[in-house]
């Protein structure tokens, strides 16, 4: 059974057409619940990564398979049309190195479904209903796999906030306007409740249940899981004013510069035009 988030986050992005069922589409961190949802939803050129050494490469059959760390990624900058990552960045030693990784191989974007830190989910965290460390995870693997880069280490879950991904986002591609979307849900780890021996958790959150739900539909932001979706600047439509592109690249807008500070002379050289040398657009 998939994910109703997920599936039901990427049908909002076709409809809307920020994705497109042609686009080549690569999945880090993936397994076969990513296959299930986007073979379901008709996208055709996937490839999904991970560091799953017990994998053969024909598991994700039509799609492609690759063996890739998500914060070292082997593609050049581009290579695909939008990166999609389903709760896997939490499992990588640095989320957001690995997050822009993905930012860096996409040429239009990039959907993240991840925890969210709230006051809520760290209330949960304190008396036990959540963890700090992603021990069941492993627990569930042998237990020998699903910890951190994919080792019997369990991971430290890692959540986000809004203003994170967008400080993240902008320090790494400074030069434009992002377009960043969100979407919240209530995830109840039904598994790893009915795993513990103390069965308490379980049968308290199945009676709360209800006006959980009810908490979370009136203040979505307190949500314990949510998708957060990068729609990648364009240049030069999005290029922030005191930047433009000529035919060495991208440089200083010296009109914009000039008409609001003070520029000082250099002698022999002009200060604008060294320093607006051509900047790499990832």
């Amino acid at each position: 059974m998939h994910d109703d988030f997920y599936s039901g986050t990427l049908s909002w992005l076709l409809e809307t057409r920020i994705l497109k069922r042609d686009m080549r589409i690569l999945v880090v961190c993936g397994s076969h619940p990513d296959k299930e949802v986007l073979s379901g939803l008709g996208f055709r050129d996937v490839m999904i990564s991970n560091l799953d050494v017990r994998l053969k490469g024909d598991e994700f059959a039509p799609f492609a398979w690759s063996h890739q760390d998500a914060e070292h990624l082997t593609f050049r900058d581009g290579t695909f049309d939008f990166a999609i990552v389903h709760n896997g960045l939490h499992h990588c030693y640095s989320p957001h190195r690995a997050l822009l990784e993905m930012y860096r191989v996409s040429k239009q974007g990039l959907v993240v479904f991840e925890p969210r830190d709230t006051l809520f989910v760290r209330l949960g965290v304190r008396l036990n209903f959540g963890q700090d460390y992603e021990v069941a995870a492993v627990v569930d693997n042998q237990p020998a796999f699903g910890g951190v880069k994919n080792t019997f280490i369990p991971n430290y879950v890692y959540r986000w906030t809004e203003r994170e991904v967008e400080k993240t986002i902008s320090s790494f591609a400074p030069w434009g306007r992002h377009r960043f979307l969100y979407r919240y849900a209530l995830r109840v780890p039904w598994a790893r409740l009915k795993r513990m021996k103390n069965r308490l958790f379980y049968s308290l959150i199945r009676l709360l249940l209800p006006l959980l739900r009810l908490l979370f539909r009136l203040f979505p932001r307190q949500a314990n899981g949510f998708a957060f979706v990068v729609v990648k600047s364009r240049v030069p439509e999005d290029l922030h004013p005191w930047l433009r592109v000529n035919d060495d690249g991208l440089v200083l807008n010296e009109d914009w510069v000039r008409s609001r500070y003070c520029v000082p002379k250099s002698p022999g050289q002009n200060w604008l035009r060294r320093a607006g040398a051509t900047a790499a657009l990832v």
